[in-house]
């Protein structure tokens, strides 16, 4: 298993919140009314537990199973889980990357945000496969697109800036096609204090690029995408039907 946040982990939150922000009102619009009586509901890279919230909130009465391969971030996603008396009641944080993650044998439906291009195709049919056995018709795996269904140059643009205390934070991000369908995408945080950088943390990682379409095909299911919430525009995010 590839780790592929614990670099930049101490960062995270302040992506995260803007995240959620974004991609929280569709995938609370997908959820709604969810019938959750078949199993838990999975999620696939739950991260620090910003998503897992999102998902508890949208199904009150779901059992949720969290998954997390990274120590640091699934540190995290337990402390937010067990100062909730509600979470603490109803998710189950467990270790495990897509690839080999130890399924329940039922579940009421899938969230995959943040983790579907860290999969190459052969690995995502698999997963598919794996989790239509586990869920019944009409259940919804809900996957985060991120917008780039092809892979092309993005070059390095600050896509965050934050302040905390006495320091400012900033997150460089771009991206370079590199074989088949993947890219490289390199980030840069730079912590800042009185306008001079004082430190900088770069990591890096590949992504297979995909979209909605691809994602069905790949899953012999039907799909369709959330474009705005509420009337506004949003992160694109796909829906797979089984």
């Amino acid at each position: 298993m590839i780790d592929y946040y614990s670099t930049s982990a101490e960062f995270y939150e302040l992506v995260a919140t803007r995240h959620t922000a974004s991609s929280g009102p569709p995938l609370t619009r997908v959820l709604t009314g969810l019938d959750v009586s078949h199993g838990p509901v999975l999620e696939i890279g739950a991260g620090t537990g910003r998503v897992t919230e999102v998902i508890a909130a949208a199904l009150p009465e779901a059992e949720i199973v969290a998954a997390e391969p990274s120590a640091t971030m699934r540190a995290m996603l337990t402390s937010r889980v067990a100062r909730d008396p509600d979470l603490r009641r109803r998710v189950t944080v467990v270790d495990g990357a897509a690839q080999d993650l130890v399924l329940p044998e039922r579940l009421s439906a899938v969230v995959i945000f943040g983790v579907a291009g860290h999969l190459t195709a052969p690995e995502r049919v698999a997963l598919w496969k794996r989790l239509a056995d586990r869920l019944p018709d009409g259940a919804p795996i809900v996957v985060e697109l991120m917008g780039v269904s092809s892979p092309r140059h993005i070059p390095p643009v600050m896509s965050l800036r934050e302040t905390i205390g006495r320091q400012t934070y900033e997150w460089w991000i771009g991206g370079e096609p590199t074989e088949g369908d993947a890219m490289r995408f390199t980030t840069t945080w730079k912590v800042l204090r009185d306008g001079r950088t004082v430190r900088e943390v770069a990591d890096s990682y590949d992504w297979h690029t995909f979209d909605v379409a691809r994602l069905a095909r790949e899953a012999g299911m039907t799909s369709r995408r959330i474009t705005e919430a509420g009337g506004r525009p949003v992160p694109e995010i796909g829906v797979l039907v089984k």
